[in-house]
């Protein structure tokens, strides 16, 4: 008969770790899907939003293909993947936690970056310059890849004993270092990477809403359809609800793999721990952990930009086809059609002085579909 521990160890863990290649195509393309639509569509972000969001995709990209295309599909796709030995055993660990680093810390930048621009006004100029924003993601990444070197020192390289068909081998193998120095440094990382992050971002989302809801205030909703021409208690609340998904699906996704890993590298951090053994409960833990991880690194990306409400109108137009008609009036806005009236009036002899009228002529312009070419 069969326990529940049995049933997880040849149900979808299994799967997962002996088909680790089938999660791949499905992690990464999300990542390159929403990256067209941001650099290739028209959604109405700014190009500091642009930036940032693209740089996020990048670096949640490279965690995916770290941890799942090279350390997954390799562990249980070959017998020796290349990882096992020096010196990249140690070059592992930090390009999979520079890509961590890099990618958390991208979003608490990018929200501490919303809140500046909506609360000060003098930020505005400062942070909302491309090249500002550019030297910031190169300085995270950086800063991230250089503070996640003390990784490469937490795993070491020794020879185990493995039977095979054809007889016992002795294989080199790359597993934790068993020492104080790889508990200090696997609970300062997860605090750097999961911790920190999830109470900054917290914290300006709800100052963000805060703001909002105290800018809404100012108004009353006559004025404000005024001003705007539509409803702002509507926006606002929508916009809150929207922050708080994402603060939550943050949290949700981010805080079981902080709470997993540290007691894995501090309880159970021995050599004569089975990590393959899913009869005990720490290990479907984390395995599950580890999936809500790669899950975040999937749909963060997506999720921020669909804040954006022209980001979810051109998602929704490009997934369903929508045939997109465009408009003669803004078509000649676009291309800059002016009636020009060269000449000054002259009061004295107002019918010497010619008046000259440049017009553009436009080709019609036809509908057409986004999965078409027009």
């Amino acid at each position: 008969m069969l326990t529940c521990a049995d049933e997880w160890n040849n149900g979808w863990i299994h799967y997962f770790h002996r088909r680790p290649e089938s999660v791949l195509p499905t992690a990464v393309h999300p990542n390159l899907f929403t990256f067209y639509m941001i650099r290739f569509r028209k959604c109405g972000m700014s190009a500091t939003a642009v930036i940032y969001l693209s740089c996020l995709a990048i670096m949640d990209t490279c965690y995916l293909v770290w941890v799942i295309l090279l350390d997954l599909c390799l562990t249980f796709l070959q017998l020796q993947p290349f990882w096992h030995s020096h010196p990249w055993c140690g070059i592992m660990g930090i390009l999979q936690y520079g890509a961590l680093y890099s990618s958390s810390w991208i979003v608490v930048v990018f929200t501490i970056e919303r809140y500046l621009v909506l609360s000060v006004t003098a930020a505005t100029q400062r942070f909302t310059r491309p090249r500002t924003t550019v030297l910031t993601c190169v300085a995270i990444v950086v800063v991230s890849h250089l503070v996640s070197l003390p990784m490469g020192w937490i795993n070491e390289v020794t020879p185990v004993n493995q039977t095979l068909d054809t007889g016992n081998v002795t294989l080199p193998r790359c597993h934790y270092r068993e020492a104080v120095y790889s508990t200090v440094i696997v609970w300062v990382t997860s605090f750097l990477s999961a911790g920190v992050p999830i109470v900054l971002v917290i914290s300006y989302n709800s100052l963000i809403a805060y703001h909002l809801c105290r800018s809404s205030r100012l108004f009353t909703q006559e004025e404000w359809r005024t001003i705007r021409g539509s409803n702002t208690q509507g926006m606002v609340r929508r916009t809150i609800i929207l922050l708080g998904t994402v603060s939550v699906a943050f949290v949700v996704l981010s805080l079981p793999r902080f709470v997993t890993y540290c007691i894995l590298r501090t309880q159970y951090n021995h050599n004569d721990f089975d990590r393959n053994d899913y009869a005990l409960a720490i290990n479907v833990a984390s395995d599950v952990a580890n999936m809500l991880q790669n899950l975040n690194s999937t749909t963060n990306f997506l999720l921020y930009c669909v804040v954006s409400r022209r980001f979810r109108q051109e998602l929704l137009g490009t997934l369903t086809c929508r045939v997109k008609a465009q408009e003669l009036s803004s078509f000649i806005t676009q291309n800059t059609m002016k009636v020009f009236a060269v000449a000054h009036h002259n009061s004295r002899s107002p019918a010497r002085e010619p008046i000259h009228v440049v017009l553009t002529e436009h080709k019609r312009i036809e509908s057409f579909s986004h999965c078409e070419r027009p």
